[in-house]
């Protein structure tokens, strides 16, 4: 079971939209030496929606040869496209990723046993371990805690990514998942709580710009070390708020722009960091001491 702080690291690209691997490479070597636990590419942060089939492969490819086994890779792979998910996830086995990260599909807005035939496809056709995603603020569809239990009885199906914000239901998740599936956050602000109740890690967007913080955030919280947990969140909780000051990930990659990382490329329809935001994540970046 991966643990820990997972990055969902964003994709660089040049200032005309282009990908920038050079700049992947290097964020991979400091997350590497951070202490990030495993790293998500190609999921929402790494602009997924709007990159090619091609470039989506180039980029689960890239990160799993420059990471040389040094950190367990999962591939975003899914699409609202069951064959299309499918596709991905093969394409993702054969590049070496260690899991792969499938979102609830979007836009056709499945029913649950929809949601449940869907993944159910994707596990017996790719002998991958497969992380759930739900995150209905953005794919509209929600998938129920029961539609997880029963899809945590497949047996490469090991866990679920919650970014539902919801720790009641969090909660209730744990209590009922088997021990070997895993739950993780994908909700910064609320990662710390599901942590502490079992949780196995966060899917992290904050991650990206504080590596050492978020991982040991994570390493406290799983162990139970609630004043230590306590005092990462608090430092880090200004980056949880501003980071989503806009969609996300134009808020993240003007920061880490701002920190020098890499280049401040972005591709439409998301633009960049509205001006008036910037002194707002600017003082987020400082007061957690990233900046």
């Amino acid at each position: 079971m991966i643990k820990g702080s997972i990055v969902a690291i964003v994709t660089p690209m040049h200032a005309d939209g282009s990908l920038d691997f050079e700049g992947l490479n290097q964020l991979i070597d400091w997350h590497i030496a951070e202490g990030t636990d495993s790293i998500v590419i190609a999921g929402t942060t790494g602009e997924s929606a709007t990159v090619s089939v091609e470039e989506h492969c180039a980029l689960i490819k890239a990160t799993v040869t420059h990471a040389r086994g040094r950190i367990p890779i999962i591939a975003g792979a899914g699409a609202n496209s069951t064959a299309e998910a499918i596709k991905l996830t093969r394409y993702a086995k054969e590049a070496g990723a260690d899991a792969t990260l499938q979102v609830v599909p979007y836009y056709n807005r499945p029913t649950q046993e929809g949601m449940y035939q869907h993944f159910k496809a994707i596990a017996e056709a790719v002998d991958l371990p497969v992380i759930l995603y739900n995150v209905p603020g953005r794919t509209v569809a929600d998938m129920s805690n029961e539609t997880i239990l029963r899809l945590a009885e497949i047996p490469n199906i090991v866990g679920v990514k919650d970014a539902t914000g919801n720790i009641g239901r969090g909660y209730d998740l744990l209590r009922l998942a088997p021990k070997s599936f895993a739950v993780y956050s994908g909700d910064d602000p609320t990662a710390m709580a599901l942590m502490l109740a079992g949780g196995a890690g966060n899917i992290s967007v904050t991650a990206n710009v504080a590596p050492r913080g978020m991982a040991e955030l994570c390493k406290a919280a799983i162990a139970g070390d609630i004043a230590k947990a306590l005092e990462w969140n608090n430092k880090l909780f200004p980056l949880h708020q501003k980071l989503f000051i806009e969609p996300n990930p134009v808020p993240v990659k003007w920061a880490l722009a701002e920190m020098g990382k890499m280049p401040a490329g972005i591709r439409l329809p998301l633009v960049p960091l509205a001006q008036d935001c910037h002194a707002a994540v600017r003082a987020a970046l400082k007061e957690s001491g990233v900046l």
